[in-house]
């Protein structure tokens, strides 16, 4: 058989405006090989706009040999960080990264980057986020994008938008999962030690230090209810295991971990759904059981708010081979091809601005 193609991915890089841990991230994903998990090989590359060396937000300087002719070919595009706010973003790079959305390609900011692509008038009439901290810069000078600034990340099909630091893990662990299924980011989020799956709609601060689950009982519980999803638990049974009363403990859950114990909840079913489906042949009906759905339609009405596709389609789009015996995906899928294994949304491009672009 012949050998497929390297997905060419590349990371933005203006001066002065490359971020130096977004490209760290960006090296982890897609600088190694990551076959063994299910993943296809990456070309992953620096491109600029006048080739040469570049400074990163934090002043190392780095040469960068492509220029933006690379984005035409490019599957995936990285934006990492566009630390001036008050810099315009050169009209060459905002229309190249036009092109790239308009045949396809996966555009995925991180932090400050939402603000390029917002400039490029790609953001506008979509979810969209950033670092807390300039969500309301990016709200008043784009006031056609509906700027989240509570969650890590936002899927909107062919763009993705992360929030500060560590939540660029998160979004691209998110565009893994949803490329190549769970056992592919699973496995990448055990080589990179961190955890597998944070859910979008996770606040991107809390408002006091994550305890440490080994010492807080708190953690205890939510040890027992991962292991325990098919039980019918509520937060009242939850605040019990706790030794607390419901109130106290949805109030010290959300400080702790940014999110309420029903939306935590339905996160982990739902990634145990993902794992079953992808990794075993029992019925969706069983699936349903097993993680706390009750039934199959419970199971596919979830799935379809939160996913966007049926369970079924889910499991024949991630099959890990189950008696193919040699591994192979029961469903073959372009994996070259970024959106292979998700349902794809109406795409709208509109204009907007930083530095008024045409």
């Amino acid at each position: 058989m012949t050998a497929q193609r390297p997905l060419v991915v590349s990371v933005l890089a203006c001066d002065g405006a490359l971020g130096a841990f977004g490209l760290g991230v960006a090296s982890e994903v897609f600088g190694y090989d990551h076959t063994r998990f299910g993943m296809p090989r990456f070309d992953l590359a620096l491109v600029t706009e006048n080739p040469g060396p570049v400074r990163t937000d934090t002043g190392l300087v780095l040469v960068v040999e492509h220029g933006l002719e690379r984005l035409a070919v490019s599957d995936v595009v990285l934006v990492t960080s566009w630390e001036d706010l008050a810099r315009p973003c050169p009209p060459a790079v905002l229309d190249a990264l036009r092109a790239v959305h308009a045949r396809g390609g996966q555009l995925i900011s991180h932090c400050s980057g939402a603000f390029v692509l917002a400039a490029a008038g790609l953001l506008d009439g979509r979810r969209a986020t950033t670092h807390w901290r300039m969500a309301g810069d990016m709200a008043a000078l784009f006031p056609a994008v509906v700027v989240d600034p509570r969650v890590l990340y936002v899927d909107e099909g062919s763009i993705i938008t992360g929030a500060g630091t560590a939540s660029g893990v998160d979004a691209l662990l998110h565009w893994v999962r949803r490329e190549y299924g769970p056992a592919a980011a699973n496995g990448l989020a055990r080589e990179m030690v961190v955890p597998p799956h944070r859910d979008g709609g996770q606040a991107q601060y809390v408002d006091a230090p994550v305890a440490r689950c080994e010492d807080d009982l708190l953690g205890v519980v939510l040890g027992w209810a991962q292991q325990n999803l098919a039980e019918d638990i509520s937060v009242d049974h939850l605040a019990r295991r706790a030794l607390m009363s419901p109130r106290s403990f949805a109030r010290r859950f959300k400080a702790t971990t940014g999110t309420t114990p029903h939306a935590w909840l339905l996160a982990q079913r739902l990634a145990a759904a993902e794992t079953l489906l992808a990794d075993s042949d029992a019925p969706v009906e069983e699936v349903a059981r097993l993680v706390g759905f009750g039934t199959a339609a419970g199971l596919r009405e979830q799935f379809a708010r939160r996913r966007g596709i049926s369970p079924r389609a889910y499991r024949q789009a991630f099959r890990t081979g189950l008696g193919s015996g040699d591994g192979s995906a029961a469903v073959q899928l372009d994996v070259h091809r970024p959106g292979a294994g998700r349902v794809r949304r109406d795409e709208t491009g509109v204009q907007a601005g930083l530095g008024q672009p045409a």
